[in-house]
C-alpha cells in the first residue's frame, strides 16, 4: 500500500463534506440516517440520465445488442402502456417473472418509473408459489414471458389479473394476456408522474420461516443508496491501491445470477443504469458460456455465488480462454471457502477476490471484503461504510465486545420499510430501527465482521435460501408421511444440500422417489431435499419437544462421510 490510502484515509475523503460520495444526515422513517448526497432523488432520475448516452451499447443478450436509446424507448412505451391502457396509478403493484431477458429491465425501469411497485416473482417458483406473490402482493398486472404466464393462467382466467407477455412468438395465449408488441404505441412518451424519494419501489420475496415467503418492502431512497454504498466503496478500494496504469477496457459487467435476486438488481444491473456501463446478460448459468462472454465482451466484473466462480475454475475451457479483462471476481450468497479466495488470486491475471455480506433486507448491501484484506482474512466478509451501521448484539439487544459471538443487526438508510402486508413480521425483524439478520457473527478490532453460524432452520444451496419450515409443510402433506425433519448438510460445489429425515406413518408405504414428486409439484426444484433418509423410530427431541436438527445433521453427515 506504498502510495494508496488507509481504509480510514479513504471513507473520510470520498464520504466527508465535499467528497464525491458525501453523507449527509436525513430523516428516515421518522429516524435520522446518514444517506448519499448526490443520490438521485428516484429510480426514475436514474433511469433518465441514461438519454444522454444514446447509442452507447448497454445491454448485451445473445446476438442482441441494445443502446441506452434503446432501452429506454422500450422505457417510455411500456410505461405509457401501463398507465394509459392498464390503468396503472403511484402505488399500484406489477408484477414481473421471466429469465434474465432485456425486457426485464426494461419493464421494471418503466414500472418503477410511474410510480409502481415492482414485484419482482422468482422465476423458478411453481404455479402455487407465484400465485401466492401475486395474490399476497395485489399485483394488478403481470409481465412475464409465456412460461411464467402459464403457471398464473388461473388467476388470468379468473379475471383478476392481466398479463403483457414477451416474447411469445406465435404462441396462443391464456385469457387476458397480451403480446407485448401489442399493447405498445411506437415512439410513445413516457407519462409525467412524480415520484418521491421515501415511495415504495419494490417488493422482493424472501423464504419464510413459516411456510410463505414474505414481501421485502423498499423505497427508492433505500435501494438508491444501497447502489451508491457499492460505488463507494469501489472508489474506497481504488483508493487503497497504489497507482496502476489505466485498464485497457471500459468497466463492463456480466449478468450471471437472477435479475429477481437482490444480486442481480443491485449491484449487479443498477450499478450498470447509474454508470451506463455494458451488461452482458446471460439466458442461463453455464460456465462456458460465461467463459466466452467473458473473453468475447471483455468483462471486467464477475458478481456471483462462490459456486459460479469454482465452476469457472473448473471449466475445461478455463485455460484455453482470455479472462484477463476480469478485475473483480466474486459476490456472496454464501461463504467462499478459504482455498478458493486463494486459486482466485491464483488463477486470474487481475482479477483478485470478493465477497460481501448483504441481504434483500438490506437491499445487498453489507460489510464487502476484497482483494489483499480477503486474502488475509478469508472468512471475514469485511468492513461497512458509515452509511450502515452494523452490531453484534446479545439477545437483549445490547452490543457485545469486540471479538464475541452475537447477532449480527444492520440500521442506515438501505433498509426495506418492512414486509409487504406484515406488521408483526416487520416489527419482529426490525427493532428500534435494528434490522436482525438471525445471523450470529463477531467482529474483530479493526472492524471486520466474521460471520459465524446463519440464521435457525435455513440451509443456503448454491446462494439459494431455504428455509426448513416451507420444506418440511409440502413434506407433510404428504399422506404416508407421520414425522419430517429437514437441514443442511456440507456440499462441495453447492456449500450445503438439502436434507431430510422422514418417519412413514405406521403400515404405510414410502420411498424416496415417490416423496420426490410429490414435492417436485408444489417445490421450485432447489428447495427439493436431495438427501432423503427414512426411519422407523421417532426423531429426536429436547425436553421441550423440539426435534433435535443438529443431532440428526451429524448423524447423517457422519454416515456419508460429511462431517
Amino acid at each position: 500500500m506504498a502510495d494508496g490510502m488507509t481504509w480510514d484515509e479513504a471513507v473520510a475523503a470520498l464520504t466527508g463534506p465535499g467528497g464525491r460520495f458525501a453523507l449527509v444526515r436525513a430523516e428516515v422513517g421518522g429516524r435520522s440516517a446518514r444517506v448519499f448526497e448526490a443520490a438521485p432523488p428516484s429510480l426514475r432520475a436514474l433511469f433518465e440520465t441514461l438519454r444522454a448516452r444514446g447509442d452507447d451499447v448497454l445491454l448485451v443478450y445473445e446476438q442482441e445488442r441494445w443502446t441506452a436509446g434503446d432501452l429506454m424507448a422500450r422505457v417510455d412505451e411500456i410505461g405509457a402502456a401501463l398507465v394509459g391502457r392498464y390503468g396503472v396509478s403511484p402505488g399500484d403493484r406489477v408484477a414481473i417473472a421471466m429469465r434474465n431477458y432485456p425486457e426485464w429491465i426494461a419493464a421494471f425501469a418503466a414500472v418503477t418509473s410511474v410510480g409502481g411497485i415492482a414485484v419482482c416473482l422468482n422465476a423458478w417458483w411453481t404455479a402455487d408459489e407465484m400465485a401466492y406473490g401475486l395474490e399476497d402482493s395485489g399485483a394488478r398486472v403481470l409481465i412475464a414471458d409465456l412460461e411464467r404466464v402459464e403457471r398464473a393462467e388461473k388467476l388470468l382466467a379468473e379475471g383478476v389479473l392481466r398479463a403483457i407477455v414477451v416474447r411469445a412468438d406465435d404462441a396462443v395465449l391464456p385469457a387476458n394476456a397480451e403480446r407485448l408488441e401489442d399493447v405498445l404505441t411506437p415512439g410513445a412518451a413516457l407519462p409525467e408522474v412524480e415520484v418521491p424519494p421515501e415511495a415504495d419501489a419494490t417488493i422482493l420475496y424472501t423464504s419464510g420461516t413459516t411456510g410463505h415467503p414474505k414481501g421485502a418492502v423498499s423505497t427508492h431512497r433505500a435501494m438508491l443508496n444501497a447502489l451508491l454504498a457499492f460505488g463507494c466503496r469501489a472508489a474506497v478500494n481504488q483508493a487503497m491501491r497504489p497507482p496502476v496504469e489505466p485498464h485497457p477496457w471500459p468497466p463492463c459487467f456480466i449478468l450471471a445470477v437472477p435479475l429477481f435476486h437482490v444480486t442481480g438488481l443491485v449491484p449487479v444491473m443498477l450499478s450498470c443504469m447509474l454508470g451506463g456501463l455494458k451488461l452482458v446478460m446471460m439466458y442461463r448459468w453455464n460456465p462456458e458460456r460465461a467463459l466466452e462472454l467473458i473473453e468475447r465482451e471483455r468483462v471486467t466484473n464477475f458478481v456471483g455465488v462462490p459456486t459460479m466462480s469454482w465452476d469457472l475454475l473448473e471449466s475445461p475451457d478455463f485455460a484455453r480462454r482470455d479472462t484477463s479483462s476480469l478485475l473483480n471476481v466474486g459476490g456472496g450468497g454464501a461463504p467462499a471457502p478459504p482455498q478458493l479466495v486463494q486459486r482466485i488470486d491464483r488463477s486470474f491475471s487481475r482479477g483478485r477476490p470478493g465477497i460481501g455480506y448483504g441481504m434483500t433486507e438490506t437491499n445487498g448491501y453489507g460489510p464487502q471484503n476484497s482483494g489483499d484484506d480477503y486474502l488475509a482474512r478469508p472468512r471475514s466478509t469485511g468492513r461497512p461504510l458509515p452509511v450502515l451501521d452494523v452490531m453484534v448484539a446479545d439477545d437483549q439487544g445490547r452490543e457485545v465486545e469486540r471479538g464475541q459471538i452475537g447477532e449480527i443487526r444492520f440500521r442506515g438508510a438501505t433498509l426495506i420499510r418492512g414486509y409487504w402486508g406484515k406488521p408483526e413480521a416487520t416489527a419482529e425483524t426490525i427493532v428500534d430501527g435494528w434490522l436482525r439478520s438471525g445471523d450470529l457473527g463477531r467482529m474483530d478490532e479493526e472492524g471486520f465482521l466474521y460471520v459465524e453460524d446463519r440464521a435457525k432452520d435455513m440451509v443456503l444451496r448454491g446462494g439459494e435460501n431455504v428455509y426448513s419450515a416451507e420444506v418440511e409443510a409440502a413434506i407433510y402433506e404428504h399422506p404416508a408421511v407421520h414425522e419430517a425433519a429437514v437441514f443442511g448438510l456440507p456440499h462441495p460445489r453447492l456449500g450445503e444440500e438439502v436434507a431430510a429425515m422422514v418417519m412413514p406413518r405406521r403400515g404405510a408405504s414410502l420411498d424416496a422417489e415417490s416423496l420426490d414428486a410429490h414435492l417436485r409439484v408444489r417445490l421450485a426444484p432447489f428447495k427439493v431435499p436431495s438427501v432423503v433418509e427414512f426411519t422407523e423410530e421417532q426423531l429426536p427431541r429436547n425436553a421441550s419437544g423440539k426435534i433435535l436438527k443438529r443431532e440428526l445433521r451429524d448423524r447423517v453427515a457422519e454416515r456419508m462421510g460429511k462431517k
